[in-house]
């Protein structure tokens, strides 16, 4: 019993198991906005949080090309779901390979191939408790952090929610959720002080569609 250990589990009790039956039900509605904003939010804040700290923000803190990565990220996400997997999605420990050096996609290819290798090698990671690895995700917080250096304090219609951003991943154990907490504040503060011009027509509708979320879901 021993080897069999060492192959990877079989696919076949999950593989494409889709059940359509209640997709026009309001439970399926509810339930596909919950991860379509936890999915999208996560994805975004992880891209941009590791792209920073890559330099490859252009000088509006935008992303080039974020098209391709969000594309990436979805066909991922819909092909881990049909194969019955957990969700296949961008993950903040890649500032690990960032801060290494890694700035091109032969980083992620090397990450595969590891992954690939430790399906056979599994029982050996299992082994490892989770206080051997929790070192190197706070090293990854960290690496992180610095990006904090460019915040405006001076201004606290910036600061403040940006603050609130911070506070709430780790206390609502979500990026999603921290996201829109500060877009929420974002948007109060800001209309509270007068700077209207500073909030986007995307910023108000985000607003409105998290306080809706707070309140329905």
């Amino acid at each position: 019993g021993g080897a069999a250990a060492f192959a990877p589990a079989s696919l076949s009790p999950i593989l494409g198991q889709l059940d359509f039956s209640r997709v026009f039900s309001l439970d399926f509605l509810v339930v596909m906005f919950a991860f379509l904003f936890v999915d999208i939010f996560d994805t975004l804040g992880t891209l941009i949080g590791v792209s920073s700290k890559a330099n490859m923000l252009d000088e509006r803190g935008r992303l080039p090309r974020i098209k391709g990565a969000l594309l990436a990220d979805a066909v991922a996400t819909t092909v881990g779901a049909v194969i019955g997997t957990s969700t296949t999605t961008t993950f903040v420990e890649s500032a690990t390979g960032v801060s290494e050096g890694g700035r091109t996609g032969l980083t992620a290819v090397c990450v595969a191939v590891l992954f690939a290798l430790s399906l056979f090698l599994s029982p050996f990671f299992m082994a490892i408790p989770a206080f051997a690895t929790a070192p190197a995700l706070v090293i990854v917080g960290f690496l992180m952090l610095t990006s904090v250096a460019g915040i405006d304090f001076d201004d606290f219609s910036e600061s403040i929610p940006a603050y609130i951003t911070i506070i709430a991943m780790p206390f609502c154990y979500s990026i999603s959720e921290g996201i829109s907490f500060g877009i929420i504040s974002y948007v109060v503060i800001n209309l509270l002080t007068g700077k209207r011009e500073k909030i986007s027509l995307l910023m108000y509708c985000l607003a409105v569609i998290f306080v809706m979320k707070y309140i329905f879901l």
